[in-house]
């Protein structure tokens, strides 16, 4: 945040300004946690997040196409399947539920307050997109191969089989 002023403050605007985020739109989204700590170390809570994640992007008419949960951070490769889908919505609805709970469990916040978001062009595929993805922690040194990380994957196929 930028402040101005003495006590005013203002959010620099991150998302893009003459996009609605509405309809079948692809999307490589990247949520840090708060203050980039190495929250996502802990098997019971990557699980229970990749459990509201596909509860909330089904509500929401979003397709999880690759997910990846590095130690401070999340990536997301996802479609609207729908008209109604509204990424924004689903992104936020997902940060707010995850992150209340967690504070209230954990007295500490999850996430940080905004997220990067690459809404993908049509020569961009989606396995290209999600092999980038499931390589992230190969490419940080935490795995000799993709397959062997246990915090990637997807709601649309095995990645094994990728």
């Amino acid at each position: 945040m930028k402040e101005i002023g003495k006590d005013i403050k203002y959010k620099k605007r991150v998302r893009l300004k003459d996009f609605n985020y509405k309809g079948y739109n692809r999307y490589f989204v990247t949520i840090c946690t708060n203050n980039n700590k190495n929250l996502f170390i802990n098997k019971d809570l990557i699980d229970w997040l990749i459990s509201e994640l596909k509860e909330i992007s089904n509500k929401h008419h979003f397709n999880i196409w690759a997910y990846c949960f590095m130690p401070d951070h999340l990536h997301l490769l996802t479609e609207g399947n729908d008209e109604e889908a509204d990424m924004r919505k689903f992104i936020a609805a997902f940060k707010q539920k995850t992150g209340f709970l967690y504070k209230k469990k954990f007295n500490n916040q999850l996430w940080e307050i905004n997220y990067y978001e690459h809404v993908l062009r049509k020569e961009e595929t989606i396995k290209e997109v999600a092999f980038y993805i499931f390589n992230n922690p190969l490419r940080k040194g935490i795995v000799k191969n993709y397959q062997e990380y246990p915090y990637s994957g997807s709601f649309m196929f095995d990645i094994n089989d990728y």
